[in-house]
């Protein structure tokens, strides 16, 4: 994952794209949560955490204009 300086460089569509792309790992991720078959439970939090550093680079961008 990049760090949030690295993605205030992106433009906001892009940003709002790969939100689009975490949000549905994660829910492939709950999935296989709630199935038993994710070897790395700890992959869950990361995304979350990934989605929610993009999501502030975007209110940031959003509030900045």
């Amino acid at each position: 994952m990049k760090k949030a300086h690295d993605l205030r460089d992106l433009p906001v569509e892009e940003l709002e794209t790969q939100v689009k792309e975490k949000s549905e790992e994660l829910m492939n991720l709950r999935i296989q949560l709630n199935m038993r078959a994710l070897d790395n439970p700890l992959r869950v939090r990361q995304t979350r955490r990934e989605i929610a550093v993009l999501k502030t680079v975007i209110n940031q961008k959003k509030g900045a204009r």
